[in-house]
């Protein structure tokens, strides 16, 4: 890797005089702050460099975000004309063509036939804010006002703003945050019983279901027959369907996306991460035509808006990632790349004590881990793992119990070679670490 690294400024450390770092790192308590070993400064291909000069495999895709591998030339040069031509153009009320082109993109590629119309969002959680109110407005203007609650799973992850966070199905504080859920149900995934009793209990209220086709926490696929089940009661009951694929968009889980392998097709589709590469703060819904109609019929205003939503560098980096995905045949890469992943999965979990089992479909994997004494490695312990694993020459992602797998569509058998080989000595030396120091 030749990347150069960026020039720094400011005091060496780049750390203020009080003492403490200016930048509030996200999802890390303050003691973790200002670590050279977590501040990556360049990054190409599947590999990140560091500033403290350690340079990684890149095992998620940056966030699930890289799909196609750090630094695409397209992309970044799609990105620089369509600054030097429109370095600013809003969807806010007006439009312009980079945001025609890229909706148009959009249906083509997630279909046509059911598709119709695009709105732009900055990030997954704010994309499901956008379908609750799609969702719920919809619902008016059919006359079932009523028509309120949102469905989710439980272990399930929509984002982190007020309306996603409702939609998370993972205790992370809401609470603490007045995040209001009043309006909010979750139930199990792949238990058609436990929905099918909201169904009877309440679903002439419900607007939606929203679910993520692999669960982004533990990467639980959803089954053929859960699916079955909602596309039934979508049919008796009148809610819409949504595919939150901000995870599973673009060859995540070996299709473009993963609900284009439903039998039945969902109303909404979120997509973001890997819809830019990256590269840019983007999320796309795109609405079917049952839904676009209602509408145009009724001439209604939704009314959402975001300032930075599809503007003229965010819509250039789409078009150009869907060109770079078909010219790189990055579908059918990465559906190869995952039968190598899924073959070290196996071996490992057939072989190594110290590894439970995996699951999860295509390159998003999870692989639980367990400790010395055969007990599920505990939550609190997860981020500690990482960090073995990104001293052995690494990075993953937290899981339930252990860890996530999800390396770009275009890494090569070699560099996935290299990445299990790093996360079987980061478990190795953290599990030796562990035993010595009588931790559990």
């Amino acid at each position: 890797m030749t990347t150069a690294l960026p020039t720094l400024t400011g005091r060496d450390d780049e750390t203020p005089d009080h003492g403490h770092p200016a930048l509030w790192t996200s999802l890390l308590p303050p003691s973790a702050h200002g670590d050279d070993g977590i501040c990556a400064v360049s990054a190409e291909g599947m590999y990140v460099r560091f500033a403290d000069g350690s340079e990684l495999l890149d095992g998620d895709s940056g966030l699930w975000n890289a799909n196609l591998g750090h630094g695409n030339r397209h992309i970044a040069e799609a990105c620089h004309q369509a600054l030097l031509n429109a370095s600013y153009l809003s969807v806010f009320r007006y439009e312009h063509p980079y945001a025609r082109r890229a909706a148009e993109a959009l249906v083509e590629l997630c279909g046509a036939d059911h598709f119709a119309r695009v709105l732009f969002s900055t990030s997954g959680g704010a994309a499901n804010d956008l379908v609750m109110k799609t969702a719920r407005h919809y619902h008016a203007l059919r006359g079932a006002e009523k028509r309120k609650i949102i469905v989710g799973l439980r272990g399930s992850y929509h984002g982190l703003t007020f309306g996603g966070f409702a939609l998370t199905g993972e205790n992370l504080g809401q609470q603490v945050y007045g995040v209001d859920q009043r309006l909010v149900r979750h139930v199990t995934p792949n238990d058609p019983a436990d929905i099918e009793k909201l169904m009877r209990a309440q679903g002439s209220q419900i607007a939606a279901v929203v679910v993520e086709p692999v669960l982004g926490s533990g990467a639980v696929p959803l089954t053929d027959e859960y699916l079955q089940t909602l596309f039934r009661l979508r049919e008796e009951h009148g809610f819409l369907l949504a595919a939150d694929e901000v995870a599973t968009g673009f060859g995540r889980t070996g299709s473009m996306f993963a609900s284009q392998r439903w039998s039945e097709r969902p109303d909404l589709l979120v997509t973001s991460k890997g819809l830019t590469n990256g590269t840019c703060a983007a999320a796309a819904v795109i609405v079917s035509r049952t839904i676009a109609d209602a509408f145009r019929e009724a001439d209604a205003t939704l009314t959402h808006g975001e300032t930075q939503a599809g503007t003229p560098v965010t819509c250039a980096a789409i078009i150009a990632t869907i060109e770079e995905m078909r010219r790189l045949d990055a579908v059918s890469r990465g559906r190869r790349a995952a039968e190598t992943l899924g073959a070290h999965l196996d071996r490992l979990v057939a072989e190594h004590p110290l590894f439970d089992s995996h699951d999860g479909r295509g390159l998003f994997r999870s692989l639980r881990i367990v400790t010395a004494d055969g007990e599920p490695l505990p939550q609190a312990r997860v981020l500690d793992q990482i960090a073995a694993i990104r001293a052995a020459g690494a990075i993953v992602h937290a899981g339930v119990h252990g860890i996530q797998i999800m390396p770009p569509l275009t890494a090569t058998d070699a560099e996935i070679d290299a990445l299990m080989e790093a996360v079987r000595t980061g478990v190795e030396s953290f599990s030796a670490t562990s035993v010595a120091g009588g931790a559990r």
